[in-house]
């Protein structure tokens, strides 16, 4: 059995290891830059970013929106930005009305206007309400970027931007995804704040 300590020192160079590797996915930084680019424009024009995700992805999501509202590097005003993941009425109606697979879809479908842009979180890139979402965002013509694992999932396809991050384990994927949901703020925060 290991050690803590051992453990530890395990987790943190698969960690490395996996931020070098995707340092060196250029399609994958090129992909972000362009998403990055279409959040900070959506803001310029009036529009708000809305996040969802599952499990560790709900928290991410939510984390992610108390930046943008709140604030992550410099002192500013206020980006709004709303987790779907945090009202359980809403969330407990949709799921016994028409499902769990729904849950993101329909608060889209009652929220969001072409203004505004979707980040859907999911390290398979296969989650069922996430799917439903980006679906849901194309047929409102509402763009949308995903931050997936492993090989995309059939998220990939139904997103406007796919960024794909590298790691065998959930565990890893979601702490690329924490870095990449931290550039995507501080990166608007610079064009909107500058």
């Amino acid at each position: 059995m290991e050690t803590p300590a051992t453990l530890l020192k395990t987790n943190l160079a698969i960690s490395i290891e996996a931020k070098q590797e995707f340092l060196k996915c250029s399609s994958q930084i090129e992909a972000f830059g362009l998403a990055a680019a279409v959040v900070a424009k959506r803001y310029k024009d009036g529009g708000r970013l809305y996040i969802a995700g599952n499990g560790g992805s709900a928290a991410d999501a939510q984390h992610l929106a108390a930046e943008f509202v709140s604030k992550l590097a410099k002192d500013r005003a206020p980006l709004a930005a709303e987790a779907l993941t945090v009202d359980s009425s809403v969330l407990t109606a949709i799921g016994n009305d028409y499902g769990y697979d729904q849950v993101f879809a329909r608060q889209i479908a009652g929220k969001m206007t072409e203004r505004d842009i979707f980040l859907g979180i999911t390290t398979s890139g296969s989650s069922p309400n996430i799917l439903k979402a980006l679906a849901m965002c194309r047929k409102m013509g509402i763009p949308s970027i995903v931050f997936a694992g492993r090989d995309g999932g059939p998220a990939r396809e139904l997103a406007d931007h796919c960024i794909i991050v590298p790691g065998k384990d959930t565990a890893t994927i979601q702490e690329i995804h924490i870095v990449l949901a931290h550039s995507l703020c501080e990166y608007v925060e610079m064009c909107i704040f500058s």
